[in-house]
């Protein structure tokens, strides 16, 4: 089993000032928490980072000093395109989406990096991947259907590189979808409808037309190529339960690429519903969006696109609960009259202790600069502290 940390939590769009934020940080970290081993890295590179990479060099330059630092890179973040940090983000974090070339050819270049990357004794390694776009730029289920199909028949031109790859490599590599709150793929259960009604079909024909492979084989490139990128904090945002999610992919035949090891914010209103307003209204911050999912007392489910429209919306006489897409660190169970949703993360890193669903575990807490300044540390300490707590689940 692999578990690092995704480096998304470093700036820089391009090259080399990713990694020099590498250098700078990644030293401290291995020292803190894997002193005796190999640190694994979650590898995010920009769009611009990625072409750098791709010069001989700079590749060479990279691989000498991984090896040399002790560490390696395991799996890759190709969910950001372009910039993540000290911007406004925003919705466009999903830009450009898998309706665009721009997305595969740059979900391509990653995928001959990490094919690089992967050290000589892994045979397999993983991309996360945004959940085809973003759902409120297509207003109408017209539109949310027409990108839906667009975007999955250039998964399928990534399906076809990666089948190409592993002929001639041996190295199986797998795009893992991630579903996020107000994507295409909202949460877990529409990526199994639409892995199941609409890629694995539509796989069938383009496999068959392209390469002549039967269902069976159709079904098996699919099942090894395209996997859930399963993010704790996402599934506890949807409200969706770790049993309930693990089974319907067991059902359905689908594999977890890898987990994403993330915390939510959450509210429950039973009481102080003032002082839980003013204290999550802190975190309303302007660079990520941060969609809010909110239990009403009949038990349906209201969404919003981001903290602002939740706060203006308020009901107190039907809001039971909040939960909130903010990435909080994973070792700090309450924030105040805040809650976070640690028990999520517990209760699948014991799931995953007890019967191992991937190998490939990724801490994913990446908004430090943007946390209210009394829960912010040194960006290597917060980091070791992470891996540190994730590691201790594992130890019990």
């Amino acid at each position: 089993m692999h578990l690092g940390y995704c480096t998304n939590i470093h700036p820089g769009e391009t090259w080399s000032d990713h990694f020099q934020h590498l250098r700078n940080q990644v030293p401290a970290v291995k020292a803190a928490v894997s002193p005796d081993a190999p640190l694994p890295l979650g590898l995010r590179l920009a769009n611009q980072a990625s072409i750098d990479l791709t010069k001989p060099e700079n590749l060479a330059e990279f691989q000498s000093w991984l090896a040399d630092t002790g560490c390696y890179v395991f799996t890759m973040n190709g969910f950001p395109y372009g910039g993540f940090h000290n911007e406004r983000v925003k919705d466009q974090v999903h830009a450009p989406d898998w309706t665009t070339n721009e997305r595969v050819d740059y979900t391509i270049r990653l995928f001959h990096l990490l094919a690089k990357l992967l050290p000589d004794s892994e045979t397999e390694g993983g991309i996360s991947t945004s959940p085809l776009s973003y759902r409120l730029w297509w207003p109408s289920p017209e539109a949310r259907q027409e990108a839906t199909q667009a975007a999955t028949q250039h998964v399928l031109r990534v399906l076809d590189e990666l089948i190409r790859l592993r002929t001639e490599t041996g190295t199986l590599l797998h795009l893992d979808i991630e579903p996020e709150p107000d994507g295409l793929l909202d949460n877990v259960a529409d990526f199994v409808a639409w892995y199941t009604q609409v890629l694995r079909p539509a796989a069938r024909t383009y496999l068959a037309e392209k390469h002549g492979l039967d269902v069976p084989e159709a079904d098996a490139a699919v099942r090894d190529h395209i996997q859930l990128c399963y993010d704790v904090c996402h599934v506890a945002v949807a409200y969706e339960e770790t049993d309930a999610v693990l089974a319907s992919l067991s059902e359905a035949d689908i594999r977890v690429g890898k987990i994403q090891i993330s915390s939510a914010l959450r509210l429950q209103f039973e009481e102080n519903f003032g002082e839980k307003i003013n204290a999550i209204a802190a975190f309303n911050e302007p660079t990520y969006l941060h969609q809010v999912v909110a239990r009403l007392a009949d038990g349906t489910l209201n969404h919003y696109p981001d903290l602002t429209e939740a706060l203006a919306d308020f009901d107190a006489n039907t809001h039971c609960e909040w939960r909130v897409h903010f990435h909080v660190p994973l070792f700090l169970e309450t924030y105040g009259l805040l809650q976070s949703t640690q028990n999520n993360v517990i209760e699948v890193l014991n799931r995953q202790r007890t019967q191992p669903f991937t190998n490939q575990l990724e801490v994913e807490t990446y908004t430090w600069g943007v946390l209210p300044a009394d829960v912010q540390v040194p960006i290597s300490d917060s980091i070791s502290r992470e891996m540190a707590w994730v590691t201790d689940m594992f130890t019990v």
